[in-house]
């Protein structure tokens, strides 16, 4: 795998060199959309084949020992690289491959998956720590999902710059502005690709004072 693409890192994007082996149908990937969390119907076991590390989100979502939460709409899942202390994923159980794939029809949905987030924020209020819900614009893992976040950033699988501009400068999309473009224009328009190149090579800055960084903060506790 291209080294660079992997460096891109959507969080869960940080797969090994061969590729994870996935369901055969994208949509055999998800629960019987009408069963409630308690009444899951339990799935047959999947016919696999090789597929491209981009899609590995849909058999970590499908995967018992990686899910919080769940519901008929949404999975919750860890992160399995996480960017801070606490760093979720929430991904709609049906078909939605990025933000530009959105449409007017998926606004309960969206609006679902963020109320699920502020549920896992409420969670950790104890911990002090503030949080960010969003959406990377152009993510490198197929299928629609959003972050939940703490705003520590301290995790040994914060690497790289491109790791930090992702989550701190306007490449990653606040869900609420997200809703609020698709209500207002009926779809979501990511940046251009050159642009959203140059949000990931941004100089290092401090996500709070936004003073410029020589090299990754060492001490992102004290940055929150």
């Amino acid at each position: 795998m291209d080294k660079k693409r992997r460096d891109f890192s959507d969080s869960e994007d940080e797969m090994p060199h061969n590729p994870k082996t996935i369901q055969r149908k994208h949509s055999s990937d998800f629960e019987n959309k009408g069963a409630s969390s308690s009444h899951s119907k339990p799935l047959s076991k999947p016919v696999e084949k090789k597929g491209h590390w981009s899609m590995g989100l849909l058999q970590s979502m499908q995967d018992p020992a990686n899910q919080i939460d769940k519901d008929d709409k949404i999975i919750i899942i860890k992160d399995k690289y996480p960017k801070a202390k606490y760093h979720y994923l929430v991904l709609p159980r049906v078909s939605i491959p990025s933000l530009k794939s959105l449409k007017t029809s998926n606004l309960d949905l969206l609006n679902h998956i963020h109320r699920k987030g502020e549920e896992l924020v409420k969670k950790h209020k104890s911990s002090g720590l503030e949080f960010q819900l969003g959406y990377h614009c152009v993510p490198s893992m197929s299928h629609l999902h959003l972050h939940v976040i703490s705003k520590d950033f301290n995790s040994p699988s914060l690497k790289t710059k491109k790791h930090w501009n992702s989550f701190t400068t306007k490449y990653f999309v606040p869900s609420s502005d997200v809703i609020a473009e698709l209500e207002r224009t009926g779809r979501v328009n990511p940046p251009a690709a050159s642009q959203h190149k140059e949000l990931l090579q941004t100089p290092l800055r401090c996500h709070v004072c936004k003073l410029p960084q020589k090299n990754m903060p060492t001490d992102r506790k004290s940055v929150v």
